[in-house]
């Protein structure tokens, strides 16, 4: 195929700009206008065209754009331009911003100019700037024609990255960003007003009670940072720090500017959202500032999905768009207000305890690992939940409580759940018993420390993970290499944690530095805005990222198997949500299905499975 890189320069203002709002927002404003574009086909020199809106459309219809990759570097916002503006897909769509984040991480700072910057490919210009406020009757020739250049040259960069990034990324990535951006490019969802506006009227009420008690009752503890932290605790969240300016130390980062703090609007707590809201006086939480948004997107037409494709070092999906579809509340209010559109159905395909499974299978605990292979033959046959023997929480619980797992009642289940789920990475009996807190269950530490110690000693091989994961670490700051888990999953080499589609996991300026007792402890620098915060980590932490890591990527290729009849319209976490006409829509639940019990040629004996649902709107 032929690559068609292209960049469109569009109006802005000090008022109207991507800065001020989102891609949606901006493309579907009144105040739009395209004052030109360029393309480049492969290693041919760029073309810039101008025009109104019929002329470019023309132009652009000169490309073969069926049977070519198009490549734009910000391709959420230039593919929805050359689709929504002028009726056009490519066969493929490349994204260099994309591509940037699984190669040179999420968080190296991967504009176009510092990315052309760092890969010695060339500067890019700043006419921009001087096109602020100017609408294309307002240029003049000269003027015009250096911006012409200045996209041109864009677009050379563009191509340049893309020459330089695409021999390192599998076929099955490339796949994935085209996925995600047409999820945003080629909106199909819709969104119900009605439904939106009952959910705000019940969020602000329970939001306002809510704030009106902890201000009222618990203002002290809001402004004191030692008490604000325990309180944060309490609620199951590990409160973000940061280094102090003043005296070089760590400290609780509860600033209102603070990105640790802020996120916490967004947590799916709404105790936690309440707390922060209150604490740096936002009046009104994530959760009815996204419900307001969606409303805004219903009055302008079908849900363009924003998702960042490999917004974190292990590679899953972040959410975008100021809506975080990646954090959904687990009521179903908003749910289903997000519908298939009229003559298909909505079918959501969750990946059953993806990581709990990767985790048995990659630490050897191969009696868990048939636990959950004796539980899919359980579900295959039909066997009512509560008959099961293998049901892997019943199983946990029955070791915690010494009961047969027939005889095991619902409390007990969530028990064995919470722990099967929650101490696969380390967690100790402080924070398992935080959490448990914060689910309104209430335990002794003494009982606590019991649980977790039954969970170490039954699954033994896991723990023993961890220890490897502390070995990975010494020997990547040594630069040496090591083995872990299981042979042939991950590599170690001197890049970092390879995995298996050929992509790292790195921890930048990874060292060993004393703690305060005098402990050796791990730390790396992680990106929080333009500030790196140093942040700890153990073989606990390494397991963790690289189960998620191996996780995505399975879920990942699974949706690319759906994609080969059905359309995936979304992903959150270890799901697939998929639209299917009306009158096949039972067979296309069991395709997917089918689809999410595939395991990759490098997870043999991964005991994998899935639950769905269906119905006219993500929420069923």
């Amino acid at each position: 195929m032929d690559v068609l890189v292209y960049d469109f320069e569009t109006f802005y203002d000090r008022d109207y700009s991507l800065s001020k709002l989102t891609t949606e927002e901006y493309l579907r404003d009144e105040r739009y206008e395209t004052i030109g574009v360029s393309v480049k086909k492969n290693n041919e020199p760029g073309e810039w065209f101008t025009g109104d809106e019929a002329d470019i459309k023309l132009w652009l219809h000169r490309f073969d754009w069926e049977h070519s990759i198009g490549v734009a570097h910000h391709a959420q916002f230039d593919a929805s331009i050359l689709n929504w503006k002028f009726g056009i897909k490519p066969k493929k769509i490349a994204c260099t911003l994309s591509m940037a984040r699984a190669i040179d991480g999420p968080d190296a700072g991967n504009s176009l100019a510092k990315l052309a910057e760092r890969h010695g490919l060339g500067v890019k210009g700043n006419d921009v700037i001087s096109a602020l406020g100017m609408r294309r009757h307002m240029f003049q020739r000269g003027h015009m024609q250096d911006y012409g250049r200045y996209c041109v040259n864009d677009g050379d960069l563009c191509f340049g990255l893309f020459a330089k990034f695409a021999p390192l990324l599998p076929a099955s990535e490339l796949n994935l960003i085209d996925l995600t951006i047409r999820m945003f490019s080629e909106p199909v969802l819709e969104l119900d007003h009605g439904i939106l506006a009952e959910h705000l009227a019940a969020v602000q009420l329970k939001k306002e009670k809510l704030l009106s008690r902890l201000v009222g009752l618990d203002r002290s503890v809001l402004m004191s940072n030692p008490q604000l932290a325990e309180l944060l605790q309490l609620l199951g969240v590990d409160p973000p720090k940061k280094i102090s300016r003043t005296t070089g130390k760590i400290a609780w980062a509860f600033g209102k500017t603070d990105p640790g703090f802020k996120d916490l609007l967004d947590h799916d707590d709404w105790r936690v959202q309440a707390v922060v809201a209150a604490r740096i006086g936002v009046k009104s939480t994530l959760e009815e500032t996204r419900t307001i948004r969606l409303m805004d997107v219903a009055t302008r037409g079908a849900l363009p999905v924003p998702l960042r494709y490999y917004a974190a070092h292990t590679g899953r999906w972040g959410g975008d768009g100021k809506l975080n579809l990646q954090n959904l509340p687990r009521s179903a209010a908003i749910k289903k207000a997000i519908k298939a559109p009229k003559g298909t159905k909505y079918i959501d395909v969750d990946s059953s305890q993806i990581e709990a499974r990767t985790l048995a299978w990659l630490a050897g605990q191969y009696s868990l690992v048939q636990i959950f292979e004796k539980n899919n033959e359980e579900i295959a046959a039909g066997v009512p939940k509560k008959e099961m023997q293998f049901d892997p929480y019943r199983v946990m619980a029955s070791d915690i409580y010494y009961i047969a797992p027939d005889q095991i009642d619902d409390d007990q289940r969530f028990m064995g759940k919470t722990t099967l789920l929650g101490c696969g990475y380390g967690m100790g009996a402080a924070k398992f018993q935080m959490q448990l807190k914060a689910m309104g269950r209430d335990l002794d530490l003494e009982e606590c420390k019991r649980i977790v110690n039954i969970y170490r000693r039954t699954y033994s091989q896991i723990p023993r993970l961890w220890k490897q994961g502390d070995k990975v670490l010494q020997a990547l700051i040594d630069g040496q290499t090591t083995t872990y888990g299981k042979v042939g999953a991950v590599n170690i080499d001197l890049l970092g944690i390879r995995l298996p589609n050929g992509l790292y996991i790195r921890y930048d300026g990874l060292r060993n530095e004393p703690h305060s007792n005098g402990d050796a402890r791990y730390i790396y620098d992680r990106v929080r805005g333009k500030s790196k915060v140093p942040t700890d980590l153990w073989g606990g932490t390494v397991t963790e990222n690289v189960c998620q890591a191996l996780a995505r990527i399975i879920v990942g290729e699974q949706m690319l198997a759906i994609r080969k009849r059905y359309r995936p319209v979304l992903t959150v976490h270890d799901a697939a949500g998929i639209i299917a006409p009306t009158a096949e829509a039972v067979q296309a639940r069991a395709f997917a299905e089918g689809c999410m019990r595939i395991r990759p040629k490098w997870a043999e004996g991964l005991p994998l499975n899935c639950e769905s649902k269906m119905g006219a709107s993500y929420g069923g």
